[in-house]
């Protein structure tokens, strides 16, 4: 049986704030630990973990922000010591970014306060709906992975970085 439109709406309002619940709690996480950082800070971050040194348009294209912008977010976490440049053996004139030992350690600490925060607000759940709500956001974002385009730039669809 097809999803009414009246579910559908509810579905995608209520993972809309989810997503942006998350990003707030990973940002009050990373303020926690580390300071203010930019809004996209921890954004940029990822990719170089899971995937090694890229160029800062890549970065851009899989946080879907223009390269001006993930420039100077990127310049903070430089200054910051979480990233660092090096050129780009392939061309001369561009740089790569490689996430730095200090920003690999920022990542790990961010989740962990994130992940008590979550326990903290899981408190009154049991493991069977737990596991539950697991496996059932495992396979939407699974799903949504499968539907969205490829964005320019990018390696793989949008928001598929975890």
């Amino acid at each position: 049986m097809p999803i009414s439109p009246d579910t559908r709406d509810r579905l995608t309002a209520s993972i809309a704030q989810l997503i942006r619940t998350g990003r707030h709690v990973s940002t009050r996480a990373a303020a926690q630990l580390y300071g203010e950082l930019p809004s996209y800070g921890w954004t940029l971050l990822l990719p170089l973990e899971q995937d090694g040194d890229q160029r800062c348009s890549a970065l851009a294209a899989r946080a879907g922000i223009d390269v001006s912008v993930a420039s100077r977010q990127l310049a903070v976490l430089e200054r910051s010591g979480y990233v660092e440049r090096h050129p780009d053996p392939r061309d001369g004139r561009a740089s790569l970014l490689r996430l730095t030992p200090q920003g690999a350690a920022a990542l790990a600490g961010t989740r962990a306060v994130r992940a008590d925060w979550a326990l903290t607000a899981l408190s009154g759940w049991d493991e069977r709906d737990a596991r539950l709500l697991t496996d059932l956001l495992d396979r939407l974002r699974t799903d949504i992975e499968v539907a969205l385009p490829v964005h320019p730039g990018a390696r793989q669809p949008i928001g598929a970085d975890r």
